[in-house]
């Protein structure tokens, strides 16, 4: 397993759709209630993760994502509302490409098309999802029907107009991107909702992760009740992602500071809980061009990138002795 020290706290991961070795890192500073953001593009080389591109913000990052287009733009979501677009050919410290700053409140999700590559989505503590094109100097349309924070925007990675959001008003939400009313919503926990994934196999699949510790899997043509629903973490749920190489097999993280690798396929679906952070685990992601090649952000200040056929055994367990954290489940909000 190899390690790289941010010296900020890991908000979100994201393999270069690209560059098999590249991965990008969203952080911020005292754990993303007050000080500066870091963007970081790394390149995972054969002995150690080495800094490729460092930029630094105002106010703090909490996710990112790459261009499906153009192999040197990134995108950050800030907490000052703004969204950056960086060209990663510039060297450290050379200011964005593009600030987009419509969003009043910390935005806190980020993602690109993965079928009309020109296009990407955000949504936001102001309640709102907007989706943009690096083209265009403000948003192209903007959805209102969230009654709380938005944690998670995601695109269908089949259809090229649906996208999947998640709030703390316990509601998933589908949208079709040329409408500003939703499709469906599906009361999707008891809790807040804070992570949700699309299976990347199976268009009418999505993945979702809760305060109430549990994800759900759900077919969004019968949005009554989940198809599956799995418990493992003893704290929320952060992030969910579904792997690149199997339609059964997806990966968790949770403020328990755990990753829960889970294959649907077996009669026990946890097939590895692993515990090589120290403190919230909250990004996490899978590199498609090496089939069970994962890398993981924390709290922690570390970034972890690891092979699933070679976890040595000491990296997981079945149960944890840390002491809990926290009872809140997100920084607060900020004045």
């Amino acid at each position: 397993m190899k390690r790289f020290k941010t010296h900020f706290n890991g908000y979100s991961v994201e393999f270069s759709p690209f560059e098999e070795q590249r991965l990008a890192c969203a952080t911020s500073q005292h754990f993303g209630i007050i000080g500066n953001g870091r963007q970081y593009v790394l390149d995972v080389l054969d002995r150690e993760i080495a800094a490729y591109r460092v930029y630094d913000t105002r106010d703090g990052l909490y996710d990112c994502t790459w261009s499906e287009e153009n192999d040197r733009h990134l995108a950050s979501a800030s907490g000052d509302g703004s969204i950056k677009i960086w060209d990663t050919s510039a060297p450290n410290g050379e200011r964005p490409l593009k600030s987009f700053e419509e969003h009043t409140k910390e935005v806190y999700s980020i993602d690109w098309n993965l079928v009309s590559k020109d296009i990407f989505v955000s949504g936001s503590w102001d309640m709102s999802i907007k989706t943009w094109s690096p083209r265009a100097d403000r948003s192209l349309r903007t959805f209102r029907e969230h009654r709380y924070c938005i944690y998670s925007t995601v695109w269908s990675p089949r259809n090229p107009h649906l996208f999947a959001s998640v709030s703390g008003d316990t509601s998933m939400k589908i949208w079709d991107h040329r409408d500003t009313r939703s499709l469906n919503t599906i009361k999707a926990h008891d809790n807040e909702v804070l992570t949700c994934d699309w299976n990347k196999y199976n268009e009418k699949e999505i993945v979702t992760g809760s305060v109430d510790k549990t994800i759900r899997i759900w077919d969004i043509r019968y949005p009554d009740r989940p198809t599956n629903i799995l418990r493992g973490h003893s704290y929320a749920v952060r992030r969910v992602k579904c792997s690149p190489h199997s339609d059964a097999m997806l990966a968790s993280s949770s403020y328990d500071m755990s990753v829960i690798i889970w294959d649907r396929a077996r009669d026990d679906p946890m097939l590895l809980k692993m515990d090589h952070h120290t403190e919230f685990v909250v990004g996490l992601d899978w590199n498609m061009f090496i089939d069970g090649q994962m890398a993981s952000c924390s709290w922690d200040e570390s970034i972890c990138v690891w092979n699933l056929g070679r976890v040595p055994p000491q990296q997981f367990q079945q149960h944890h002795h840390h002491q809990p954290p926290p009872p809140h489940h997100a920084p607060p909000m900020r004045p």
